[in-house]
């Protein structure tokens, strides 16, 4: 058994990969959260429903119309996104002028409705998805065994992150984007379509819930609880990194997701409370997020 200072070195590199797999799920799910907020100042608690619906929808499209994984990281997202263009047209844009509360109140609702509604046709019990064939197995490392469908997670779970900060942050679309929150009015004079640029942006931040729920399912038992479980954690990682950054919805998911990992090893009475004591530290410390900018 390899040990460096006491410390068993397979123990902890072994808490540090499902630190990682953690984090790259609460970094996805954490960054739909900020680019609705940030970019539509909608504050959506339906993003753990839609990551529990996004899991589901992939095993009852392998169940029922043999669509297998691979398809449903490309469909589900694409399905979910539609619901979710569907939810900000009908449900969100008629209370769109109202306060906060309302939009979060909605999303609530929305929430408990799909819960419930999962949880009467397939009880509360996990089903089981299937790791794809391409990606069983595993490399023995130095110091840990890292399965291939572990390391998938993480590197596929960067790709997106990154290029969707790129997107947002870097290109002329996500220019329009910014610009057309912040100046409605300005850009519809110039002839952008604000409200289907509004709509867009929703569904696409409820769309990264969904290819996280297809992404996961493998991973946890697909089950109508699963969505419920995570949220709070990721609501506290954006108000960690700063409601409505981008950026710090990214760096923040993963790096809570390490220090969860961290305090497994060392202290594991703490794994479930580490990130909300250091949101309480952050918030006394720099009320507006590690990342956000003071009002």
């Amino acid at each position: 058994m390899a040990t460096f200072m006491g410390i068993n070195l397979f123990g902890l590199f072994g808490q540090l990969l499902v630190g990682l797999i953690n984090g790259s799920f609460y970094a996805l799910l954490s960054l739909g959260l900020a680019i609705i907020f940030g970019l539509l100042k909608i504050i959506n608690f339906a993003q753990g429903a839609i990551y529990m619906l996004g899991a589901f929808a992939a095993y009852l499209a392998l169940q029922y119309f043999g669509i297998g994984y691979w398809a449903a990281l490309i469909v589900v997202p694409l399905v979910v996104g539609l619901l979710g263009v569907l939810m900000e047209r009908f449900l969100i844009r008629p209370i769109a002028n109202e306060d906060h509360l309302y939009s979060l109140l909605l999303t609530f609702g929305v929430a408990l409705v799909l819960q419930g509604m999962f949880t009467h046709m397939f009880g509360s019990s996990g089903l089981s998805y299937a790791i794809p064939d391409a990606l069983k197995g595993g490399n023995k490392l130095p110091f840990m065994y890292l399965p291939n469908y572990r390391a998938w997670i993480i590197v596929a779970s960067l790709i997106v992150c990154v290029g969707t900060w790129w997107m947002i942050e870097k290109t002329k679309l996500g220019a329009y984007l910014r610009a057309g929150t912040e100046n409605p009015a300005l850009m519809q004079a110039f002839g952008i379509n604000v409200p289907l640029m509004v709509t867009l942006t929703f569904g696409f931040g409820v769309a990264l819930a969904g290819f996280a729920g297809v992404m996961a399912a493998p991973v946890y038992s697909v089950s109508p609880d699963m969505g419920s479980n995570i949220l709070i954690v990721v609501f506290a990682i954006v108000v960690i990194g700063g409601m409505g950054s981008i950026g710090g919805a990214i760096i923040t998911g993963l790096g809570m997701g390490i220090v969860e990992g961290l305090t497994k090893y060392f202290y594991p009475e703490a794994s479930n409370t580490v990130i909300f004591l250091v949101m309480v530290i952050v918030l006394l410390i720099k009320p507006a997020g590690l990342f956000g900018k003071e009002a």
